[in-house]
């Protein structure tokens, strides 16, 4: 008896895709329903090895080699038959089976147990076409239900009496105690008399992968019945986790096709898609997707569609799919949605508008990132800071569960995009020249954009509402000399890169950071996400990862940069107290230099058309400035800068009354 049974190598080669496993070792490109490579078994310059996913086989032209995975690996790498099987075991994470009697008893029971199924299928497929199966006829009329699809999907109905299915069985000579483990017979626990499990219900056949019927789905027609669908129990042939209804012949389709699985929640949905043409339709059985429900569709379909009812159950639904679906996500593995119009599922909406309303609703599905988006958006108030950085929090904490390193870099990415476009503050229209200008983000932004300017529909002591009139903004004041722009802006992402422990004590700093300077910006934005989702990198890893990224150039000009090179308190191998110390000075410094002296500088050039008594309000003003800044001075600056601001606003009241008359 061979270790390996027929079932078990079934289940294998199921869970393996052969363009996956061979293109490991071919490079294979996709040309129509087949991937295509040189030959592995012969030098040749034109390929003529051919890969199909459906068949799950292989052929050389040029040799006349064919077979399947375990085939390959034996033909290919010299492997014996069990190395290879134990080999592709492992990478589908299924279990090898125990090399003893009982294992091969077992098989053989599975054997007897799908005979039992497939009987049973037969005899109800008759029973709907009899007198007895008259109401369920009527019911599937009643839906729309073709010849065409009753035959498909081999519909039958169970009759309502409670031993018709047994009687029949025991006939054929079906043993009583393995209709019962195949979940067709209920057998009591009092010793009572088994019963039929199936009565007075429309039959749904459930197809394993060898396209053998292992289960059962279903319907009742007694609108009291407890259960409106009721499904087999877990059997030694059924797992109902780990398997889709009408998986195979949906998988051929999609190939035929070239588009994606169709998830729907019911066996009508995907008979009534199949009958309006849409032969894709899997759904599962009577719970949400699972892991490995997930994996199966994977194999098949890079991005399958999940359809739901569009109402709150649906989207329920849906979210409990992303949730699931979120931390095995991998590199062009994802999932898209389709919503139907609230109260209707796909059956309703064929049947009512035709397939061309379904083919809409499948053209509009939205990805797996838009709906995660949506609902943690729309759950929550978000009319608060501190609202927003929660909101800002948590889609750090979802990010951190993708396992796949490269897509959960892309996640962050795209989240901290809609973060910022998301919440940017609306546009400030100043008078000159008839402009706007628009704000920053409030997650990024600098401390102007948390309510202390006022618009110029807003009243205060200096604002007079419509009436307030702005004059031409100041112009630079000369003589104020200090570190470069792109050098202060440079230093703060060099603290990070050199001492990412920086990040956490500082994160709200460093993700409120605005930096004029474009190649920064981006070299910022991927060390946050870097950072975001791989907290532990320390600075040898980041710099490593930055240095695959786009921001690589400017992440050699910053690392290079003599002037920034000699700042020790910047240098990696400085104490982090030092380098927070030194971090801090140089944020009160930039945040000095690029936001509050620009601001006060702005508001006292309006402030000073107002007459001399407004100068009270700029007086306060420059003081609240002076005593919550004062930077200390970096290596290299002259002077005192809140007594260069001083100079400067003095100048500058000086230059306005000139204009003015005063």
């Amino acid at each position: 008896m061979p270790r390996f049974t027929p079932e078990f190598l079934d289940e294998l080669k199921s869970r393996l895709r052969p363009s996956d496993v061979i293109g490991r070792f071919v490079k294979l490109k996709k040309r129509g329903n087949a991937w295509w490579g040189l030959s592995p078994f012969k030098p040749e310059k034109t390929p003529s090895f051919s890969v199909d996913d459906r068949r799950g086989t292989y052929h050389c032209f040029s040799t006349q080699n064919h077979g399947d995975i375990i085939t390959f690996l034996i033909e290919t790498q010299g492997m014996t038959f069990p190395e290879a099987v134990e080999r592709l075991a492992a990478d589908a994470g299924l279990e090898l089976p125990a090399e003893n009697p009982e294992a091969a008893a077992r098989a053989e029971k599975a054997k007897g147990l799908a005979e039992a199924c497939a009987a049973a299928a037969k005899f109800y497929q008759a029973m709907l076409h009899r007198a007895d199966g008259r109401e369920a006829m009527d019911y599937l009329r009643g839906r729309e239900i073709t010849d065409a699809q009753i035959e498909a999907f081999a519909i039958g109905f169970a009759p309502a009496g409670r031993n018709a299915l047994k009687d029949y069985l025991l006939n054929k000579d079906f043993p009583e105690d393995v209709l019962v483990e195949a979940g067709l017979l209920i057998k009591p626990e009092d010793g009572g008399a088994s019963y039929d499990r199936f009565r007075n219900r429309i039959m749904f056949p459930i197809l394993g992968s060898r396209d053998r019927v292992i289960a059962f789905g279903g319907r009742a027609l007694d609108p009291n019945a407890r259960a409106k669908y009721l499904n087999s129990p877990e059997t030694p042939l059924f797992h109902k986790g780990s398997v889709l209804y009408n998986f195979n012949a949906a998988r051929a389709a999609a190939a035929d096709d070239k588009k994606p699985l169709i998830v729907c929640e019911g066996y009508m949905d995907v008979i009534a898609l199949w009958g309006a043409g849409i032969k894709r339709g899997v759904a599962p059985l009577g719970t949400a997707l699972t892991e490995d429900q997930l994996a199966l569709l994977w194999r098949s379909s890079d991005e399958p569609v999940l359809c739901f009812d569009g109402d709150s159950a649906g989207v329920n639904a849906a979210h409990r799919s992303v949730d699931r679906a979120l931390p095995m996500l991998k590199p062009g593995k994802s999932l898209n949605f389709a919503f139907l119009p609230e109260g209707q599922d796909p059956d309703d909406l064929i049947r009512s508008e035709g397939v061309a309303a379904m083919n809409e609703v499948l053209a509009k599905a939205r990805p797996l990132v838009d709906v995660l988006w949506s609902r943690e958006t729309t759950i929550r108030p978000l009319d608060t800071p501190e609202r927003r950085a929660a909101l800002r929090s948590h889609l750090r904490d979802l990010v951190k569960q993708v396992a796949d390193k490269d897509v959960r870099g892309a996640y962050g990415e795209e989240l901290s995009r809609r973060l910022d476009a998301e919440f940017r503050p609306p546009e400030r229209r100043q008078s000159y020249g008839g402009g706007a200008r628009q704000g920053g983000n409030p997650f990024r932004g600098s401390s102007r954009d948390f309510g202390k300017g006022r618009g110029p529909n807003q009243k205060g002591p200096n604002n007079r509402g419509m009436g307030f009139r702005y004059a031409a903004p100041a112009r630079p004041t000369p003589g104020l000399k200090g570190p470069s722009q792109w050098v202060r802006e440079a230093s703060l992402v060099l603290a990070a890169i050199n001492h990412p422990a920086l990040i956490e004590r500082h994160e709200d700093a460093f993700f409120g950071l605005e930096l004029a300077d474009p190649g920064l910006k981006t070299l910022l934005g991927e060390v946050l996400a870097a950072i975001s989702t791989t907290p532990t990198l320390d600075s040898a890893g980041l710099k490593s990862h930055l240095s695959q990224t786009g921001a690589a150039g400017i992440l050699e000009r910053v690392t290079q940069d003599p002037q920034l090179r000699n700042n020790w308190r910047l240098r990696p191998d400085a104490e982090i107290g030092e380098v927070e110390l030194g971090f801090q000075n140089a944020l009160a410094h930039h945040l000095f230099e690029s936001t509050h002296k620009q601001e006060v500088a702005r508001s006292a050039s309006q402030i000073f058309t107002e007459g001399d008594g407004a100068w009270k309000a700029a007086a306060a003003a420059r003081e609240e400035l002076i005593n919550s800044s004062k930077p200390e001075e970096a290596e290299g600056d002259e002077g005192d800068s809140p007594k260069r601001f001083a100079d400067a606003l003095e100048r500058m009241k000086q230059t306005v009354d000139k204009k003015f008359g005063r």
